[in-house]
């Protein structure tokens, strides 16, 4: 290794012999080097390839970066794992209802039809690790195909099956295909469907809603956050078909955008969506959801997206669905929802709304289902390697409070638990979030908020703004409800598990998309 001045040690060192100016640095020097060469430590090119372990696969490390490999996304796979082992055993439970009903109380399940384990399509394989990681740590898991469309993952990919052992191997099925195509020509064969793109997950999402069995799970990331987030607003409605709003909700508007546009291709197929947990973690969101086959219920998909009013002076913003139900009509019909539940200027701060969505309205996380994966997790929480990071996710999904409106405020005052206090005594409910641990998700109407907001000012007076600002008009206006600062009663105290955990190490993001075709360039000899 090169020491100051561009000397190597060996070179240094025989300097020192020849012409010795320090004895301590010459020690130093035939130590180092002597420790270097020692054969207790065996070479590079002696120890063969590297590889990487994850749970208990094993793949081979491509320093080329021609099959793309991320370590920070073990968090990805770990909860991804651990919703998969819940699916399977729902799976197997529902099973055995469906064959029993109906039948004699001494029925054999041996004598009914017989039970086949899920079978699981992971559609951008890469390296094939998730796949291999199903296959090895998922009881009662079926044949797991894993797709790419690059020769080069998909050798790599065969090699990592056989690195790992009869198990895998037997599982594993590597296949070289377009993952829209194969989808396309198999569907509803997939119990289980997991789409981890680099980037937007747009492209295969119609040909995914129909791979995947009725009651299936389909599994999907997106890693365009910049897009979702509302950075490029035109981008995300031509990928999407949803218009996204800045705001400190932001996080969990992306997931509701992009579980509104799940559920616009599924309804073209006559299928809906249940969503089971929806995350925004590190980089990237996920949301695991049901795909099941109704025509009537999907009659009510507008009932279940929403458009958003959201005030550009103060970031207030109101829910409308696009969809109402006639409660007077017995076949509980949709129908066209009435005008804009909101006047054209804020009734806050005076200024004007901007519409974004349509998104997902209804609740995004199954609490019975999260928290159902959270004990189990505890039980194994020795085959997680990122145990903490998801059990800390899993602990706040399984808080969440369930409501259609969830404001979600960024605080600094009051704090967030006397706002939660505040908000619990006003007859509201209110919970943390998996995505900041500075916010506060309430089912309170903004002028709530607002009135809470205005009643602290009065007991901490806050410094005057110039001009017509819209914290100005918001507390020119006198509270129409008293805020009650007391401690709410039966207020329940948090479990002392963590809620977020530090990144493991620096530099903990995403990673360049694989090098498939190595650029030649142009050398002039002139």
């Amino acid at each position: 290794m090169p020491l100051a001045f561009g000397f190597s040690r060996s070179r240094l060192l025989n300097r020192c012999i020849n012409h010795p100016p320090n004895p301590v640095l010459c020690l130093y020097l035939a130590f180092s080097s002597a420790a270097s060469s020692s054969p207790s430590e065996p070479s590079t090119a002696a120890a063969g390839p590297a590889t990487i372990r994850e749970g208990r696969a094993e793949i081979f490390r491509d320093e080329s970066n021609s099959v793309f490999y991320n370590k920070a996304q073990v968090n990805n796979r770990d909860i991804s794992i651990a919703v998969l082992r819940s699916f399977i055993s729902k799976r197997r439970e529902e099973f055995i209802v469906r064959s029993t009903r109906g039948e004699p109380e001494d029925t054999k399940l041996s004598e009914l039809a017989k039970y086949e384990e899920p079978k699981v399509l992971e559609a951008l394989a890469a390296s094939g690790l998730r796949a291999i990681r199903y296959a090895l740590e998922v009881d009662g898991i079926g044949e797991v195909t894993a797709v790419d469309n690059n020769e080069v993952a998909v050798e790599a990919c065969k090699k990592n099956i056989q690195h790992n052992g009869s198990l895998a191997s037997s599982k594993v099925v590597p296949c070289l295909a377009d993952a829209r195509v194969y989808m396309l020509t198999h569907p509803k064969e997939f119990d289980v469907v997991d789409l981890d793109p680099y980037g937007s997950p747009a492209a295969f999402l119609d040909s995914a809603v129909q791979c995947v069995t009725d009651g299936g799970l389909l599994m999907c990331s997106a890693t365009d956050m910049a897009v979702l987030a509302g950075g490029n607003a035109e981008v995300c409605f031509s990928k999407y078909g949803s218009y996204p709003l800045r705001g400190k909700h932001c996080h969990e508007m992306a997931l509701r955008i992009l579980l509104a546009c799940i559920e616009s291709h599924a309804i073209r197929h006559k299928r809906h969506i249940v969503p089971i947990i929806s995350i925004h973690m590190d980089f990237y969101i996920r949301v695991f959801v049901r795909i099941f086959t109704s025509a009537s219920t999907v009659k009510s998909s507008p009932l279940k997206l929403a458009h958003v009013y959201q005030c550009v002076g103060c970031s207030s913003f109101h829910l409308q669905n696009i969809g109402r139900i006639n409660l007077e009509d017995k076949r509980h019909i949709a129908l066209p929802n009435f005008a804009p539940t909101v006047p054209e200027e804020c009734s806050e701060c005076a200024h004007k709304f901007v519409m974004g969505g349509p998104i997902w309205s209804d609740p995004i996380h199954d609490k019975e289902w999260a928290s159902s994966i959270l004990s189990s997790i505890h039980v194994m929480m020795d085959s997680y390697p990122a145990y903490a990071k998801i059990s800390a996710i899993l602990t706040s999904v399984s808080e969440v409070i369930s409501s259609q409106q969830q404001q979600q405020h960024s605080l600094s005052v009051p704090s967030k638990n006397c706002q939660k206090h505040l908000c619990l005594n006003a007859g509201y409910q209110t919970s943390g979030s998996h995505v900041d641990p500075l916010a506060l998700k309430t089912n309170a109407p903004m002028s709530v908020i607002w009135d809470i907001m205005r009643c602290w000012v009065h007991l901490h007076p806050v410094k005057h703004r110039p001009g017509n600002h819209p914290g100005n008009v918001i507390l020119s206006q006198e509270p129409k409800l008293q805020a009650n600062f007391s401690r709410a009663p039966g207020a329940s105290v948090p479990r002392k598990s963590p809620r977020f955990v530090p990144n493991p190490e620096k530099f903990w993001g995403p990673r360049p998309k694989a090098c498939r075709h190595p650029k030649v360039f142009h050398v002039d000899k002139s």
